[in-house]
C-alpha cells in the first residue's frame, strides 16, 4: 500500500530530524517543516536521499496561521497528507515564575499551544473522512515536563505541554469516528540542543534523577513516533506515551 505524506513541523533538528530519518527508512514520503534553519532541513534533506528516501522541505512558521495555511496548500501539491507530527516546540528561556515575563509566556503558548493547534487543524481538514479524506494519524510532541512541571526553569514551558495532553486526549474523541488517531509521546531528558546553556551540574543531577542512569537519545523518541505512525498502533488513540527512562 502506498504510504501518504509523512509530515514534521520543527523537522530539520534533533527530534524531528530523527523522525523523518527513520521515517524515511520506513518508506514514507517525508515533508520537513523548518522556520529558520534551512540549512539543517537541507542537510536532513540530503541525508534522506542518500539512503534512497523521499523527502521534501517547506517552509513557514506554525504559529502564524496565514502562514501555516499556505505552507499546507504547498504540501497539498506535493501529495496526500497520512500523518502530522507536531514537534515545533520552544521552552522560551529558563526562568523561576517570580522573574517569568508575559513575553516568555505568549511565545510558549503561540509556538508549543496554538502551532499545535493550526497545524493539526489542517491536517484534520485533508485527513477526516468527514472532509473526503482516507484518515491519518496526529502524533503531538508533548513533555515529561508536564508531568513533573520542571520547577525553578520551565514551570511556564510545561505548563503549555500540560495543554497538549489534554489536546491529545480530546481531539483523540473528536476525530475517531472520523478516521483519526491522536497521540502523544512525552520524552524526557533528551540529548539535543535544548539543553544547551544547561550547567554540567545541573544536566549531572538531572541524570542523576534518571532511573535508567542516562539520557534518552533522539532516535529513541523518533522509534516511538514513527510506531504511533503505523498500522501497528491501529487501536491505540488518546494515549500518553512516556519515552523518559522512568523519569
Amino acid at each position: 500500500m502506498q504510504k501518504g505524506l509523512f509530515v514534521i513541523t520543527g523537522g530539520s533538528r534533533g527530534i524531528g530530524a530523527a523522525t523523518a530519518r527513520l521515517a524515511a527508512r520506513q518508506g514514507w514520503p517525508v515533508v520537513i517543516n523548518y522556520r529558520n534553519g534551512v540549512e539543517e532541513a537541507r542537510s536532513v534533506v540530503r541525508a534522506i536521499e542518500s539512503e534512497g528516501g523521499v523527502a521534501h522541505m517547506v517552509r513557514f512558521d506554525v504559529c502564524d496561521e496565514a502562514a501555516v495555511v499556505s505552507g499546507f496548500s504547498e504540501i497539498d501539491r506535493l501529495g496526500s497528507i497520512s500523518v502530522l507530527v507536531n514537534n515545533a516546540g520552544v521552552t522560551a528561556g529558563r526562568a523561576r515564575v517570580a522573574e517569568v515575563s508575559a513575553a516568555m509566556i505568549d511565545q510558549a503558548c503561540r509556538v508549543n499551544i496554538t502551532g499545535s493547534f493550526i497545524c493539526a487543524r489542517e491536517a484534520i481538514r485533508r485527513m477526516s473522512k468527514g472532509h473526503g479524506g482516507t484518515g491519518g494519524a496526529i502524533i503531538n510532541v508533548s513533555s515529561g515536563a508536564a508531568v513533573h512541571g520542571a520547577p525553578g526553569t520551565w514551570v511556564h514551558y510545561s505548563a503549555t505541554k500540560g495543554a497538549i495532553d489534554t489536546m491529545t486526549v480530546g481531539l483523540a474523541k473528536e476525530v475517531a469516528c472520523e478516521g483519526i488517531r491522536v497521540n502523544a509521546v512525552r520524552p524526557g531528558v533528551i540529548h539535543t540542543d535544548i539543553h544547551d546553556g544547561r550547567s554540567a551540574q545541573d544536566m549531572a543531577r538531572l541524570k542523576a534523577a534518571i532511573p535508567m542512569e542516562r539520557y534518552g537519545l533522539p532516535e529513541e523518541v523518533a522509534e516511538a513516533i514513527v510506531w504511533l505512525a503505523s498500522p501497528a498502533s491501529s487501536y491505540t488513540t488518546g494515549s500518553l506515551l512516556d519515552v523518559r527512562g522512568g523519569y
